[in-house]
């Protein structure tokens, strides 16, 4: 008896340790934070983030959003999603957050962006921002063959990607909902199940001929048009009623 009560003492402090290494390199992340890939042209490897998320922490001044490492960030912009007005942001590192944030686990070499919120978070309430970023990674967004290939793992509870104009769905490592952009462009979107985990995402696309990628087009501005339509005489007169979408 006495052994295995040492032994699951063991196991419960192998598990704390391997817990406090997860969550070293963490942010924080509200339940309701949702993030939008743009995949651009493939040959640029680059891909426009828009990042939902709310800071709930009482007497935040800032909210930080880490600057992936590997990638090549630019065109970054910040709104206040209460007001829809920009906020103000600058580029730190770890080591410098960490002087405005002593409770945030910080890589003290990576970079984050550093938003001044316009006012700290009141008792209860919750600051909801949007952070707009674009993206260069050549490891994570690239051409293979005939095929373009994005590869990333993604923590953040809610997620979508928008395929380039004209392209088609090759494959989807992850089971996601297909939906057409007023603009004719594909989006998968899919959540993550995980407690906070790495979600490992590979989507694999492919440029729809020229013949089928007009045809598609039409075809969506076809689907615009009422869907059910019922001719009634009024009088001697027909008279076309539309309903619904």
């Amino acid at each position: 008896m006495h052994a295995l009560t040492q032994m699951f003492n063991k196991l419960i402090g192998f598990l704390c340790v391997v817990a406090s290494c997860s969550l070293a390199p963490a942010q924080y992340i509200s339940a309701d934070t949702y993030t939008r890939y743009e995949l651009l042209a493939p040959e640029t490897h680059q891909f426009k983030i828009y990042y939902e998320v709310t800071e709930t922490r009482a007497g935040a001044r800032y909210h930080f959003n880490q600057i992936r490492e590997g990638s090549e960030a630019s065109d970054e912009s910040v709104i206040d999603l209460a007001t829809g007005k920009p906020l103000k942001f600058e580029v730190v590192t770890g080591a410098q957050g960490k002087t405005d944030s002593p409770a945030e686990n910080f890589s003290p070499t990576a970079h984050y962006i550093k938003v001044h919120l316009a006012h700290p978070v009141s008792d209860r309430g919750e600051y909801r921002l949007a952070i707009i970023k674009t993206y260069k990674d050549d490891k994570s967004y690239y051409s293979e063959g005939d095929q373009i290939v994005f590869k990333r793992p993604l923590g953040i509870p809610r997620d979508s990607i928008v395929l380039p104009p004209a392209y088609e769905i090759v494959s989807c490592s992850v089971a996601t909902q297909v939906l057409t952009e007023i603009d004719g462009r594909l989006k998968l979107a899919f959540v993550n199940p995980g407690s906070g985990g790495q979600l490992e995402v590979t989507i694999k696309a492919k440029k729809l001929p020229v013949k089928k990628a007009a045809l598609t087009v039409n075809e969506h501005l076809i689907s615009l048009a009422p869907r059910f339509s019922e001719v009634i005489s009024v009088g001697k007169k027909p008279n076309n009623r539309f309903n619904g979408w």
